[in-house]
């Protein structure tokens, strides 16, 4: 048997921390807490194998993104803490937009308060782990699938020719919510994995409360219907957003998590992971003769575990000189701050904001990736059971995911990116002429998502056997 054990940790940031990051805000900080943001943690092993190489954790975190060095971070903590290998711990951020925002950022009130806060994540992401421990019990895993019709395609055609970020109800949308429930031998949830591809981008610039935007009210929704920790693995959201986003209005983030809880919920209360037979076992004469069912186990769920890294060499487009982009970050951050002290006129702090903001994005890629070539870049694949669990560092196009779920050997395969580190946006080679935001600031070459496509079905394939 399986056996496994949930956690939370609370890293609700402090107010006035500098704050979510959107080139068209006006305000720099954030001025209060809406919802609480959360470390999620599940550590799964194997009853009869208590040895530390032998256990998974996946933690998932309220934060827009997390570095590679953040990532190494955090992982190299939980690793020194518990004795459990690197590889063998998965990091999933739900990225959310309205949250404080990545170190070396262009905003400059609240910047103090972002590293002290970063500092935090790796102590109280091994607290979590470790209290995952104390309710460690036999589980059985299987996995269910619904729909939920949130998102939309976030890359339509402006009236001028030119693609910008809202909703193309004619473009490639995955509206699948696969859930994977664990639940205890009674049948009591244990812990919830919920995997479903939309940015969360429902606040907006406008919103200047801290929020965990839709998958807060969605775990929140699923745990008080089902019980249990609810953990959301963020899907192949590169091009998928809201179809209500952008906005000041709290109340439409809670209300689209709700309605993703809530079908997250259905399908896992349809989920029993024990296989079980009908079985008639009489007829009880009652004016109407009433058939009398029982549903006897009629085998084992697998419970298998294990865990594969693989790196992926992907092709990365020439990009300039690190000291270039640097120069130029700094010269638009410069103007930016004289901006806002020269004036209080709201389209011209936004202006201004705009390039500050797309040269932190530079800059941070560029130090990544240097001027070109090839990059090594991880794919993570935990076998729990009869479901594998892919993630990449990346912002994939819902087709990667699509692609990878619908080809996968496995019986259900849960697609992510926005894990174990951040690489920037993968479009589909198709997307390079249309232009647009993610791929102005996409690092990868054309080709990389098919290349990426092969090499997620080529690790599987491996652990599949």
């Amino acid at each position: 048997m399986l056996k496994a054990g949930t956690s939370r940790a609370n890293i609700t940031p402090p107010i006035g921390i500098s704050h979510a990051g959107w080139g068209a805000q006006t305000h720099q900080v954030a001025e209060g807490v809406d919802m609480p943001l959360y470390i999620s943690a599940l550590t799964v092993t194997q009853t009869d194998n208590e040895d530390t190489n032998n256990q998974i954790v996946i933690l998932d975190i309220d934060i827009g993104i997390l570095s590679p060095e953040n990532d190494s971070v955090i992982r190299n903590y939980i690793s020194e803490g518990t004795g459990i290998p690197n590889e063998n711990i998965r990091i999933s951020y739900t990225h959310t937009h309205s949250g404080p925002i990545e170190e070396g950022g262009w905003i400059v009130e609240g910047a103090h308060l972002i590293e002290p806060w970063m500092q935090s994540l790796p102590i109280k992401a091994l607290e979590a782990v470790q209290k995952t421990y104390q309710n460690m019990q036999e589980v059985r895993v299987d996995t269910g699938r619904g729909t939920s019709k949130i998102n939309v395609n976030r890359r339509p055609i402006g009236p001028n020719g030119v693609l910008f970020t809202g909703r193309n109800l004619n473009g490639f949308v995955d509206h699948e919510v696969l859930v994977t429930s664990i639940d205890d031998l009674k049948g009591n949830a244990v812990a919830t994995l919920v995997n479903y591809a939309c940015h969360p981008t429902i606040m907006g610039p406008e919103n200047r409360m801290i929020t965990p935007d839709y998958p807060g009210p969605m775990r929140r929704t699923v745990e008080s219907l089902v019980g249990g920790i609810c953990l959301f693995l963020q899907g192949a959201a590169g091009n998928q957003g809201p179809i209500d986003g952008f906005t000041g209005n709290l109340s439409i983030y809670r209300k689209l998590g709700k309605m993703l809880g809530i079908e997250a919920a259905r399908v896992r209360l349809l989920t029993d992971p024990v296989p079980r037979e009908e079985k008639l076992d009489k007829i009880v004469p009652s004016g109407a003769d009433l058939g009398i069912y029982s549903f006897p186990k009629s085998g084992e769920s697998d419970d298998t575990l294990s865990t594969l890294t693989y790196e992926a060499l992907m092709p990365i487009k020439e990009l300039p000189a690190v000291e270039e982009i640097k120069k130029t970050f700094d010269n638009a951050k410069k103007f930016l701050e004289e901006t806002r002290k020269r004036t209080e006129v709201l389209d011209e702090i936004k202006k201004a904001a705009f390039p500050a903001k797309r040269a932190t994005i530079h800059k941070r890629l560029s130090e990544i990736f240097g001027t070109g070539g090839t990059k090594p870049v991880p794919i993570q694949i935990i076998r729990l059971g009869n479901t594998a669990l892919v993630s990449i560092p990346v912002e994939p196009f819902a087709e990667i995911g699509y692609q990878v779920k619908n080809s996968s050997p496995a019986d259900w395969t849960l697609f992510s990116g926005y894990s174990n580190g951040y690489y920037g946006y993968m479009p589909m080679k198709e997307n390079y002429p249309e232009g647009g935001y993610e791929v102005d600031t996409t690092p990868f070459s054309p080709g990389a998502a098919e290349i990426m496509v092969k090499e997620c079905l080529r690790a599987l394939n491996t652990v599949w056997v």
